[in-house]
């Protein structure tokens, strides 16, 4: 009999694979069951922000943005590949925060998290320069401009799984989680995988609830819990539209219902604009950007760029649900983003640990605090201690923070098939791990068919092999924003090539789980 797991995880998101790879680190047995894709849920569908959070700072979360402002640079060193700096222009506009406002709250920011390496605050005219071009014309005068950082999220949260793996966690995506009980004093999880004919039972020590917008349905349906914490479902959603402009900084604006709106530079050719923050009371699986949400967004920086953008203009509009905890506050932009545990250990045994809450840039933090919690019922291990993802690189990430155009030119170098465009993509997606995307090629029809957007047979097969990836809508919108860049047909043309590929994925699946 198979002994049972140190420690089960319920969601595929970035905190269930934070927390797997932050356990399995520390020597714990690890499983973790994604329904979907990894990152499928509230994780892709961000405003791919490692950010403080300064607009918390109005609703007196200072510990939360202390947490957040104190992780930007350390999951910067730790997957530069994924994070990047980005400076954040925020004009001052007359009849909203006042100038004394905005200045406090920036010195707060630059000081309360220990900035090292991100440049501080500095006060710009936007009356001239190349900063100030795309306002409205003679209505913007000062602005500030402050850092942050941006973040493939979807590829973040890979990494972890993906780190989690190599050090012995389980990972089973397309697999849902239908019943867990408890049973002599552990956990009896049962699981369906999709293209797989029988239930299987997993057995762990302790189960983790990191169920997202579902940790509720986790627990009522699931485990046939009741819990006295809630998630609070916030929608928020986000519009793609050509580059608004040509420099490489980001603006936020400050919305005249009190929000605050980003216009991000995004895949070379594009503005990402958002958020919206609304209740949601829908299955999150169905959560979808509105006209009324894409409306808005287009009037909110209209009222700051010279050349309006209208609903006409959007490429991409996307929409997710934010799992909130529910703090009872009335508007859900006032709703707390820090993360609540709840802890249900009857008889101090078989605990089930239920994650409300938290944010990407948080996620570390939030898998080492959850492994505190579960300590006491998992069996000692020697291997690494509390805190040690702090400063172990994630997969790809063993390169300096600017090390970026380096591995750029190091790959056109040992690859000199490959332009510049399609070096850049592989290195900023793969960081130090992208010759194995390209297994050794020679020349480019080494790499097998070409999908489009510089997508090629090779990498589709590491995507499927290495990272989980099953669908098209995985390569094209998680593992990458190609769908951006390709056609209909050559997505539908790669979604055909997935398809034959897929009985041998499965063999190898079940050959593993043997």
């Amino acid at each position: 009999m198979l002994a049972p797991y140190d420690i089960a995880i319920i969601g595929g998101g970035i905190n269930g694979c934070g927390i797997a790879r932050d356990a399995a680190g520390r020597g714990h047995t690890v499983y973790l069951c994604e329904m979907n894709d990894l990152a499928s849920g509230t994780s892709s569908w961000s405003t791919k922000l490692i950010h403080g959070g300064l607009r918390y700072l109005e609703y007196g979360e200072f510990r939360l943005v202390r947490e957040s402002l104190l992780e930007r640079e350390v999951l910067w060193q730790l997957a530069p590949h994924l994070i990047h700096p980005l400076r954040f222009i925020l004009p001052h506009h007359d009849g909203l925060r006042p100038k004394w406002l905005l200045r406090l709250g920036l010195f707060i920011y630059d000081h309360l998290g220990g900035r090292r390496l991100l440049p501080a605050t500095r006060t710009i005219n936007l009356q001239s320069g190349a900063l100030g071009e795309p306002l409205t014309k003679g209505r913007f005068t000062t602005g500030f401009e402050y850092s942050d950082c941006l973040v493939d999220d979807a590829r973040l949260v890979v990494a972890n799984a993906h780190a989690a793996a190599s050090l012995g966690a389980v990972i089973e995506t397309r697999t849902l989680a239908q019943s867990a009980r408890r049973a002599d004093g552990q956990w009896e999880l049962t699981v369906t995988t999709a293209g797989m004919d029988a239930q299987r039972t997993i057995k762990a020590r302790t189960l983790v609830n990191a169920g997202g917008p579902w940790a509720d349905l986790v627990l009522r349906d699931c485990a046939n819990l009741k819990s006295k914490s809630h998630v609070r479902l916030v929608q928020g959603s986000h519009i793609v539209v050509p580059a608004l402009f040509a420099h490489g900084h980001a603006y936020i604006f400050q919305n005249r219902d009190g929000r605050v709106i980003f216009a991000i530079p995004y895949e070379g050719r594009f503005t990402l604009i958002g958020t919206t923050d609304c209740d949601y009371a829908g299955d999150p699986a169905a959560v979808a950007a509105t006209a009324d949400d894409i409306d808005y967004l287009c009037t909110a920086v209209s009222d700051y760029f010279e050349k309006p953008v209208r609903p006409a203009d959007v490429v991409w509009a996307y929409s997710g649900v934010r799992p909130l905890y529910n703090d009872g506050a009335s508007e859900a932009k006032a709703t707390t983003r820090e993360y609540v545990f709840e802890l249900d250990a009857p008889e101090a045994e078989a605990p089930l640990l239920s994650i409300f809450g938290g944010k990407i840039t948080t996620y570390r933090r939030l898998a080492d605090s959850a492994l505190e919690k579960l300590a006491p019922f998992l069996p000692p291990k020697s291997v690494k201690t509390s805190g040690w993802t702090a400063t172990s690189p994630l997969p790809g990430g063993n390169m300096p923070v600017n090390g970026g155009p380096a591995l750029v030119k190091d790959l056109m170098r040992r690859y000199p098939f490959l332009v510049e465009p399609h070096a850049e993509r592989l290195a900023m997606a793969y960081g130090t791990l992208a010759g194995r995307v390209l297994n050794g090629a020679k020349t480019i029809t080494d790499l097998g068919e070409q999908f489009g957007g510089t997508l090629t047979e090779a990498e589709v097969v590491y995507l499927m092999t290495a990272e989980w990836a099953r669908t098209a809508d995985d390569v094209v919108w998680r593992r990458s924003k190609l769908g951006l860049s390709m056609s209909t047909g050559e997505i539908a043309r790669l979604s055909a090539w997935m398809v034959d590929q897929r009985p041998a994925v499965v063999a190898s699946e079940k050959a593993d789980q043997k």
